[in-house]
């Protein structure tokens, strides 16, 4: 993998992005095969399987995830810039996670493919 290149990985799941009161228990239904959840001073947050959100949950809904294939080294520099750039450059959002291996990245899920095609018009693969 040259040094500006990367890989990623469309996840076949369609994600929500799920906000609770800061001091909520964590749910029994925020699990599957990606799920990501964040506490702050400020709220609770969990990205999960869409399917697993129940409807009245405050949720926005509708994510496609990208990971970065990994593991990434922490010594590396610019790897969230280099996919976000061009992703922004096209007018595309996104909310990134990261975790101890690697990166992720959320579109929504109409943005799914102008993203590719932007990530691989910046010289990335996307599989």
């Amino acid at each position: 993998m040259s040094q500006k290149q990367l890989t990623l990985i469309v996840l076949t799941d369609t994600f929500a992005i799920c906000r609770f009161d800061k001091d909520a228990g964590i749910p029994d239904w925020a699990k599957g095969s990606f799920c990501s959840i964040t506490r702050t001073d400020d709220e609770l947050s969990i990205v999960c399987e869409q399917g697993n959100v129940p409807i009245d949950v405050q949720a926005e809904r509708g994510w496609r995830c990208l990971k970065v294939v990994g593991p990434l080294d922490f010594a590396l520099t610019g790897i969230v810039a280099r996919l976000t750039a061009p992703l922004a450059a096209a007018g595309i959002s996104v909310s990134v996670i990261a975790t101890y291996d690697t990166d992720y990245l959320l579109v929504k899920v109409e943005n799914l493919k102008p993203s590719i095609v932007a990530l691989r018009q910046a010289g990335h693969m996307v599989e």
